[in-house]
């Protein structure tokens, strides 16, 4: 068994690894997590028509909206991270995907009623302004990571921890979408546990997701990861939770 120091070495060394797009895999087999209920692109898929003109909000690089296989002269994407804006620009406009970089939530660079159906795994959104860009009868299909993922390892990890979003709920999403003239569909929400096997692992998630882990470094809080590496030893296993909602809801 390592000692502090030797543990505080490695640590800081998860803490510095690079990280590019929003790949895990450096971690492969030090983390886990549960299979949500539902599965988003058979939900995407069993809306989407051949005809259709698709918005994919938040598309990172493009990887999910090329699995729909969808007419990409039909296809529009937005994204606000520059490097994954540049992969899109060489990847999907070569394509005929349209690509448009945002930057604020209420304001998207497209006419009033233009798409067919929008889609959003994960990007925030403005309820609003998606209404305005999306057809009558169309559809909008979201997940959405809720203001309570991770809570329970944040808490532990970083001293005095106040989540950013914790109004962003199921619930509170229905009462946006419902104001600006939707009919909700369907709508599901869960809580469901996330593994770590080793505290490594944990130092370099909790070191991107700097949102949910504010001010997390190993120097910072090298105690609070010592109290998880007992933790470790004692139980085999850091668990947290993830907190997970879905919405289909139609333009009325």
């Amino acid at each position: 068994m390592m000692n502090l120091i030797e543990l505080k070495r490695k640590w800081k060394s998860e803490e510095t690894h690079a990280f590019k797009g929003w790949d895990f895999s450096y971690i492969d087999g030090r983390w886990d997590s549960e299979d949500l209920p539902w599965n988003y692109r058979s939900i995407v898929l069993s809306s989407l028509k051949n005809t259709d003109k698709l918005l994919d909000m938040g598309t990172g690089g493009g990887e999910f909206v090329l699995t729909l296989k969808h007419p990409q002269a039909l296809t529009s994407v937005t994204e606000a991270y520059p490097p994954n804006v540049k992969i899109c620009k060489e990847k999907l406009e070569p394509l005929g995907i349209t690509v448009r970089q945002v930057y604020e939530d209420d304001k998207l660079p497209f006419e009033n009623n233009y798409f067919d159906i929008i889609i959003n795994r994960h990007e925030s959104f403005d309820a609003y302004e998606v209404s305005r860009i999306l057809k009558k009868g169309g559809y909008f299909i979201t997940q959405q990571i809720g203001g309570k993922n991770d809570y329970d390892l944040s808490s532990r990890l970083i001293d005095n921890f106040q989540p950013q979003f914790p109004n962003h709920t199921l619930n509170n999403s229905v009462t946006e979408l419902k104001m600006d003239g939707f009919e909700i569909l369907k709508s599901e929400e869960v809580f469901t546990p996330i593994y770590f096997y080793d505290v490594g692992a944990l130092v370099y998630f909790a070191k991107i997701i700097e949102w949910e882990f504010p001010g997390f470094s190993v120097d910072t809080c090298f105690e609070n990861l010592s109290k998880f590496q007992k933790k470790l030893e004692t139980d085999g296993v850091i668990q947290g939770t993830e907190h997970r909602f879905l919405i289909v809801a139609q333009k009325i």
